[in-house]
């Protein structure tokens, strides 16, 4: 038995039959993406950063991004514009934000998505220096061009976020490390000072960390011992995983 709304018919002058001349009709807006590059080194954390080409921004540093062609996914334009910057390829990126902001660009409405990454800046060689390509520190930076320092501090606040929730950390540590190593980590990304002794019982609560029953050589300070983290039992229980809370 056919009921009610079943007998509805839609009137076809209501059905839009052409999409191409529909598209057509829609604002054009242009989408680019960035790329926030965090690097660790030597306990701080950096952002790499060029000179920004615009005459409007003279002297002002700029994230790398660039236009998305018509035809291309933003992921594939955010890796192709990370290649052909830096010469990288071996990088996950990860989307994180839309700028949407109508006066973000000078020179009219651009919307921009975000793509993040972190990694051992003495694993990733910088493989092009084109318009003044550097690691800069995160903490204290200014000068920026466009609206790159309110994506910057979006960004350093989900990698905050992330790492609490995803021990990524590790995978900027060498093979072996120290505790002081792995603290020192968490800090410069956290930009806390962490309490020594509490940091070390939540970590071992974690039973993540396999002791190799080596120590530190060549260091200022009495050696600490060496600890690996252990991947393969972390992807066993990572369902079970609630996060570090410090």
């Amino acid at each position: 038995m056919m009921n009610d709304i079943d007998s509805i018919a839609v009137p076809e002058t209501t059905l839009i039959k052409d999409v191409h001349k529909l598209v057509a009709s829609y604002p054009r807006v242009p989408i680019t993406v960035d790329c926030v590059i965090f690097g660790f080194d030597e306990n701080e954390l950096k952002v790499l950063l060029i000179r920004s080409d615009l005459e409007i921004y003279k002297d002002k540093w700029s994230l790398l991004g660039d236009f998305a062609a018509d035809n291309e996914e933003l992921t594939d334009a955010a890796y192709r514009v990370l290649q052909q910057r830096t010469g990288m390829t071996n990088v996950y990126l990860e989307e994180v934000k839309t700028f949407s902001n109508p006066h973000r660009h000078p020179g009219g409405r651009v919307l921009t998505v975000a793509y993040c990454s972190l990694l051992n800046i003495e694993h990733h060689q910088l493989k092009r220096m084109d318009n003044e390509l550097h690691w800069h520190k995160v903490q204290g930076l200014t000068n920026m061009a466009f609206d790159h320092k309110e994506i910057i501090d979006e960004c350093y606040h989900w990698l905050q976020k992330r790492i609490m929730e995803h021990p990524l950390g590790f995978n900027l540590l060498p093979d072996k490390f120290s505790l002081r190593e792995l603290q020192n980590l968490y800090e410069a990304i956290l930009n806390v000072k962490l309490d020594r002794r509490n940091f070390r019982k939540k970590f071992f609560a974690m039973d993540l960390l396999i002791d190799t029953g080596e120590y530190e050589d060549d260091v200022p300070h009495r050696p600490g011992r060496l600890y690996k983290f252990d991947f393969k039992k972390y992807e066993c229980s990572k369902r079970k995983w609630s996060g570090i809370d410090f």
